[in-house]
């Protein structure tokens, strides 16, 4: 008999507030950041609080790599303090009365086994060597939410939980700690659940979506495939649109551009500062996509890609519709007029061209 291999991670749970049912049985990878996405009120922070050991009340079953966290049938539920986790809240949440230094300090008391992530890689991958001697309130909110993601990670943990870290920050904020946020994605091994309602900051951290609505899963899947499919509520929004991986391939310096190749074609942008071979995401929203039959000619919309429709599907509104095209490999949704589509006579299986009016650099 063969014995049932579990993912890295399992989770089912179930939880029951007057007016409000959590119930979800999912699988997680065991690396990478997993979004968990969704409208206020869809089950988000529940469901990371229940993956912390923190909703007491939760009926299910949790596996992490191994070790069985939760096992509801069997009397099993290991309380938080004893599972290898950070977790990061949408406030700091830092000791008033400690400098920078003795919170991280004090974050690393709670290790008991070997170190995962040093003290210094925490400090260093947060860029806060330099407020190390500073107390919480000489810091700006972007410096203390970085403090705060530096002292789960001197905990060593096997699983960084965060909940809506950017909600409290203003934009400019947001901007200064996301680059943070992407080296975590890039030099981190350690599996990431990181609750959004910001389809932005979705679109530049992920690697998985968990999109949730009323306390249940709708859809798991890798980012750039769940955010072209239509048949999703995130795709009925002024927000429908994909990800799109790629490569910087060259610099045009007499017209300070710089062209961005990726399976499909490639993209033109503004001059960037990233080398030859370095690999960005950038975000292609519906409504900056139109249509055309022929490739288009005396046009100042330079990003134009071969494409065939595969998908047409209703709007958020009875004028427009949303249409989903196949560019070399490349999905691209459009979003446009239900009278455009007639004209057209757009179809599933139409070669057609994509007209991109604007791409948007994630990173």
């Amino acid at each position: 008999m063969e014995m049932m291999v579990l993912p890295a991670i399992h989770a089912q749970f179930q939880v029951i507030w007057p007016g409000f049912t959590l119930d979800v049985d999912l699988d997680l990878p065991g690396r990478g950041v997993t979004a968990l996405f969704g409208h206020s009120g869809s089950g988000k922070t529940t469901l990371l609080r229940c993956l912390a050991g923190l909703e007491r009340n939760s009926n299910g079953f949790l596996h992490f790599k191994g070790e069985i966290w939760q096992d509801s049938e069997r009397g099993v539920f290991l309380p938080t303090y004893q599972r290898p986790i950070g977790y990061v809240f949408q406030e700091a949440s830092l000791f008033p009365h400690l400098s920078v230094r003795k919170n991280l300090d004090y974050g690393r008391k709670r290790v008991n086994s070997g170190h995962k992530v040093s003290l210094d890689h925490a400090v260093e991958l947060l860029g806060i060597g330099h407020l190390l001697g500073r107390m919480p309130d000489r810091l700006s909110g972007g410096e203390r939410q970085r403090v705060a993601i530096a002292r789960a990670l001197a905990t060593s943990p096997e699983l960084l939980l965060m909940d809506e870290p950017l909600a409290a920050l203003d934009l400019k904020r947001k901007n200064e700690i996301l680059p943070y946020l992407e080296r975590l994605h890039d030099e981190l091994e350690i599996p990431v659940c990181y609750v959004s309602h910001s389809p932005d900051e979705v679109a530049r951290l992920a690697d998985q979506v968990v999109l949730l609505a009323e306390g249940r899963v709708i859809v798991t899947g890798g980012l750039r495939e769940t955010l072209a499919r239509l048949d999703l509520p995130t795709a009925f929004t002024e927000d429908a649109g994909v990800v799109i991986e790629a490569v910087v391939a060259d610099h045009d310096e007499a017209y300070h551009l710089t062209r961005l190749d990726f399976p499909g074609g490639s993209v033109v942008v503004a001059r960037r500062p990233e080398t030859i071979g370095r690999r960005l995401r950038f975000r292609v929203h519906a409504r900056d996509v139109s249509l055309t039959l022929t490739r288009a000619e005396g046009t100042s919309i330079s990003n134009l890609l071969p494409a065939t429709v595969m998908e047409v599907a209703d709007a958020d509104t009875p004028a427009h519709v949303l249409v989903r095209l196949d560019a070399g490999g490349t999905p691209i949704i459009a979003r446009i007029t239900r009278r455009s589509l007639d004209h057209l006579g757009v179809t599933p299986g139409k070669p057609m061209w994509a007209q991109i009016k604007a791409v948007a650099l994630l990173g």
